[in-house]
């Protein structure tokens, strides 16, 4: 049974509509987030670290860095229901975060975390993002 069927083009006023989707089932489509090089992180690894890290918890998300390549990212996870977490990488820049902000808190990083590219936030960015995020 499909989720969506497709209505044919329509014409108004002598211009072609562009077929639209109609939902059948009234399910909204879940977002689905991967790794910019297409794989799939390791979840239950990266939880697991990041719920022993308390200044990963900001709001009702986990926020660390992943360093991928030659780029940096700044990444949330968020709590889907039951056993279901999202993945999602996050425009740093709409959250005042500069470029800067994310290489300074890989430099202060210990060695928090045991997976190869990951790191924490720094308190810095931490302080950032409860700042918007924490009520």
């Amino acid at each position: 049974m499909d989720f969506y069927t497709w209505q044919g083009s329509e014409s108004r006023g002598g211009r072609k509509e562009m077929a639209k989707a109609k939902n059948m089932t009234g399910l909204a489509p879940l977002p689905q987030y991967i790794m910019p090089d297409a794989s799939e992180p390791e979840y239950p690894l990266i939880m697991e670290q990041l719920q022993d890290y308390r200044q990963s918890l900001i709001g009702s998300s986990h926020y660390y860095i992943r360093a991928v390549d030659d780029r940096n990212y700044l990444c949330r996870i968020v709590h889907g229901g039951g056993k279901v977490f999202f993945h999602e990488l996050v425009d740093h820049h709409k959250h005042g975060i500069s470029d800067e902000d994310i290489e300074e808190s890989m430099k202060m990083d210990t060695g928090t975390f045991t997976l190869p590219g990951l790191f924490p936030v720094s308190p810095h960015i931490e302080q950032k993002l409860r700042i918007l995020y924490d009520i």
